[in-house]
């Protein structure tokens, strides 16, 4: 399929412009018919033009300085793009969720995330990732930095949340993060409850 084709750059254009992040097919049926859009995902797939990267998940190629080669997406991104292509929400493990905000430099051996959906394991991108289901608590902490952050400190405790820690924290948090925390402070830990209103306080003028 050329390029060219009207259904086909707006295609690429939609998963260009999430530099990397990989694309659900149903993110894309305001384009055109599912059969249309199948078709063009298809033929970009095999021109090279994009990437299938999951089943029913594609991305723009992302090129490795290191490697020379077009690298697939990471863990974390797939595993988002399979939970936005089921109507999921997911959180990652304790330390996953620390690696993944810097706060540790300790890959996790087992890609771990909780979720509002069944218990199941699903293969992204090579590699083995499970869902683990569980309640409100955990899954009805609003945005995506704040219920990191949660489960971050709940795998770190109490004794190993260092000022370092608070300020990786407090750089990471917008406007919007800072108010998603401080929702979940009330029903936080009592312990983690300072530590939230470290990273929520605003900079003294």
């Amino acid at each position: 399929m050329n390029v060219a084709h009207p259904v086909a750059e707006k295609v690429v254009a939609r998963i260009q412009r999430r530099a990397g992040d990989p694309v659900a097919i149903a993110e894309l049926l305001d384009l055109a018919p599912r059969p249309t859009i199948n078709q063009s995902l298809a033929r970009l797939a095999r021109q090279g033009t994009i990437q299938r990267v999951g089943r029913g998940l594609y991305a723009w190629p992302r090129f490795s300085a290191l490697l020379q080669e077009s690298v697939p997406p990471s863990i974390d991104a797939l595993a988002h793009a399979w939970a936005r292509r089921n109507r999921l929400r997911i959180v990652p493990f304790g330390a996953y969720a620390a690696n993944l905000l810097g706060l540790s430099t300790q890959v996790p051996a087992k890609y771990v995330y909780y979720t509002n959906g069944r218990t199941q394991r699903v293969r992204l991108g090579g590699a083995e990732v499970q869902f683990l289901n569980r309640g409100p608590k955990t899954m009805e902490v609003k945005g995506q930095l704040a219920a990191h952050i949660i489960q971050a400190l709940r795998y770190l405790g109490k004794r190993r949340v260092t000022p370092a820690v608070v300020a990786r924290l407090r750089q990471l948090a917008g406007p919007e993060d800072r108010a998603d925390l401080r929702r979940a402070s009330d029903s936080a830990a009592e312990w983690m409850r300072p530590i939230l209103q470290g990273v929520i306080r605003e900079e003294a003028g």
